[in-house]
């Protein structure tokens, strides 16, 4: 098998898991593909043994690689989209980060987590992806996002005001600090941190939730991933941020925004033993209780 392995940064103290991941990848005979950036950081700090090439972007690993192995966080795995794009390359997250929804592979499961994927034990998760078409063309072809699309105010002395229309039907005038539109995947991300549901994925849903709002009685909407949502920010605000996940620019009042799913989905990998349940009790804490 052949993987390209991606991350971002590299703290000193991560070479030992680091090369804990390589060793496990050589002991199984795999071709290794380093992400350019990151083999510079690291190359001087673990050891590689045989052959490997160095990769920077899509057209260097499709149709190339196996699988892609994310080490970091979530948002180093968020990252890894625009690289695997409509590839169908199954990503598989190391998590070297804080929470881990997504790279949910802990540290002490690394050897076992490649040796399980080595032999075949394993499933793929498909997650949607949300899309953002916008009048000025914000983002180019990587417009798309697996957690979510937000837009938030750029003023701490203004709020927003952002029209909402679904299927053409108007649903909401927000006055707040911003919008998030997630996906499944995202529900459980700055979503779920402004009293959004968690959704679980597979379920065909997106959610529309408000930061900050002023009136109290807006709450988080699910909708059919099927539909199509224009949004329109105006009022006094003429600048603000509209986010794709990590990516951000600035846009203006001028801008409208049209989101919809995307056609194609990225695979996640989740090794035997994993569970998106399991995940989510143990990142949330779900059932801990110090009086137990």
């Amino acid at each position: 098998m052949n993987v390209a392995i991606f991350s971002k940064s590299f703290p000193e103290e991560n070479a030992a898991p680091i090369q804990q991941i390589i060793k496990g990848l050589e002991n199984k005979h795999a071709g290794l593909l380093f992400f350019e950036p990151f083999y510079r950081k690291i190359k001087d700090h673990v050891i590689i043994k045989g052959d490997f090439k160095l990769f920077n972007s899509y057209d260097d690993i499709a149709g190339e690689v196996d699988y892609l192995f994310s080490i970091g966080g979530d948002g180093t795995l968020l990252d890894t989209i625009t690289l695997v794009r409509d590839s169908g390359i199954p990503i598989l997250g190391f998590n070297l980060g804080r929470m881990g929804f997504l790279s949910s592979i802990s540290m002490d499961h690394f050897t076992k987590a490649i040796e399980k994927l080595h032999k075949g034990k394993f499933e793929l998760d498909q997650r949607i992806l949300i899309k953002l078409h916008s009048s000025k063309d914000l983002f180019g072809d990587l417009n798309y996002a697996l957690n979510e699309v937000c837009i938030y105010r750029k003023s701490p002395q203004s709020m927003l005001k952002i029209q909402a229309f679904i299927d053409g039907e108007f649903l909401n005038s927000y006055w707040a600090d911003g919008l998030i539109v997630s996906t499944p995947t995202g529900s459980t991300a700055y979503s779920l941190s402004n009293g959004g549901p968690i959704i679980l994925p597979g379920s065909q849903n997106f959610v529309i939730t408000p930061i900050a709002t002023h009136n109290l009685t807006v709450r988080p909407v699910v909708i059919p991933d099927s539909s199509e949502i224009r949004i329109k920010v105006v009022g006094r605000s003429p600048e603000f941020h509209i986010n794709l996940d990590s990516h951000s620019v600035i846009a203006d009042s001028s801008v409208e925004f049209l989101i919809k799913k995307e056609k194609f989905k990225i695979n996640l990998i989740q090794i035997e033993g994993e569970s998106y349940f399991k995940t989510i009790r143990e990142k949330l804490l779900w059932g801990l209780d110090i009086r137990n």
